[in-house]
């Protein structure tokens, strides 16, 4: 009697109820009211409020499990977020120092590449310089050697003449000595003829005597000219031999001035080639540097490349935590709706025991032990007039709650969610 009571009393007030409750205000539905619907529906179908209120218990409890795996879930995507967060200021502060060494990198490079420039037509400048003095001094060098060669030259042949000269004298002395040997000879002739013939002309002796003088002063005339002659051509020769040592002299003078140009060319070579082995080293230098920022700049991308999928995965788990939060605020609004409704039934529940503990009241001082058939008639007509009422023919705790499930869908949130 009890149960039929409370059935029948669960079966009268639940529907309108329902309706009243779970009715969307002005037309509007939203998917926390569709989910109470839905679990309405689903207590419906059983025929007990104690199958009812064990479903409602094992959903709570399935609801409970599931917001503390949904707070889990939260916490560890929370602490994910926040290293998450770290990375990303990590990553960031990396990207500025890099960003930061690459500003560094090129302007070091802007100055390198100056400092080339000025280095390359520094060393253009000077080697058009030294190119010039060395056309310049190796111009003088040709000229003073033509100069030179042309003196010795002059010199050669002057000398040459000077030989032909010295040559026709030694002849005209030699065939002046062999007239003289040849007077000499014809005079020793005519003193020996004069002596033979002393006694024969001793009239013409004053006249031979004469000639004799005569002959004796033109000897001595020419004798002294040969000898002024001789004494030219020494000095000649010696004044000749005084140029030929002046001209050693500048031979020796222009010599020692071609090592001292040899020896500014061999310091200018040196220079050049040290000039040239710094130029190979800031060579490089440069392709060093453009290879550190080769290196820098694949490091940059890379870390581009990770801060947009760290982005991304930011996005996508946004987006999860935004679903998990709404499934989490329609989870808090189903648990509160069930715990009104199961505080309401409770209150029924009392209410019905008060109206089971007056009915039996009232059976106990009427003596009523058997149904009476009006009694019968009257459960007849009540069964008519609830027809959706209905006996337990079986007993409460031998029945088993029929599980209810709450599928979510894995998608985004569409806001519908189905009760199995």
């Amino acid at each position: 009697m009890m149960s039929n009571c409370l059935v029948k009393a669960s079966r009268e007030e639940t529907p309108g109820r329902e309706d009243s409750r779970l009715g969307p205000p002005d037309g509007q539905q939203d998917p926390g009211s569709k989910e109470v619907l839905l679990l309405m529906q689903a207590l419906n179908t059983l025929r007990t409020p104690e199958e009812k209120l064990a479903a409602l218990c094992k959903k709570y409890a399935d609801l409970l499990e599931e917001s503390r795996n949904f707070q889990k879930q939260m916490k560890l995507l929370q602490k994910k977020q926040s290293q998450v967060i770290k990375e990303k200021v990590h990553l960031q502060s990396e990207h500025s120092k890099a960003i930061l060494a690459r500003s560094k990198l090129e302007s070091l490079c802007r100055e390198l590449q100056r400092h080339n420039k000025t280095l390359k037509e520094d060393n253009l400048h000077q080697a058009r310089k030294y190119e010039e003095e060395r056309k310049e001094a190796t111009a003088h060098f040709q000229m003073t050697l033509n100069e030179i060669q042309a003196q010795m030259e002059q010199h050669d042949v002057y000398d040459a003449k000077l030989r032909q000269e010295n040559v026709e004298l030694g002849d005209k002395l030699k065939k002046i000595i062999e007239q003289y040997a040849l007077r000499e000879e014809h005079i020793d002739k005519v003193f020996k003829h004069k002596e033979l013939q002393q006694q024969l002309i001793d009239a013409k002796l004053q006249q031979t005597t004469q000639l004799m003088k005569e002959a004796e002063e033109r000897h001595q005339r020419e004798r002294e000219f040969l000898l002024n002659e001789t004494t030219e051509t020494r000095l000649k020769f010696e004044e000749l031999k005084q140029q030929e040592s002046q001209l050693k002299q500048q031979l020796s003078l222009y010599m020692d001035k071609f090592e001292e140009f040899q020896t500014t060319m061999a310091k200018s070579n040196e220079l050049f080639t040290t000039f040239r082995q710094e130029m190979e080293k800031m060579t490089k230098k440069i392709k060093k540097l453009e290879k550190e920022t080769v290196v820098w700049r694949t490091k940059w991308e890379n870390n581009n490349k990770a801060l947009l999928q760290m982005a991304e995965e930011k996005t996508i788990r946004d987006k999860e935590h935004k679903a998990l939060q709404v499934k989490l605020d329609r989870l808090e609004k189903l648990c509160r709706a069930l715990q009104t409704e199961r505080n309401e039934l409770n209150k029924k529940i009392e209410v019905l025991q008060d109206k089971v503990t007056v009915l039996d009241g009232d059976a106990l001082n009427g003596d009523f032990l058997k149904t009476d058939p009006a009694e019968e008639s009257s459960e007849g007509i009540s069964e008519k007039k609830h027809p959706g009422i209905q006996p337990i023919t079986r007993p409460l705790l031998s029945e088993e709650p029929v599980p209810v499930q709450k599928t979510f869908s894995t998608g985004p949130p569409s806001g519908i969610d189905s009760v199995d």
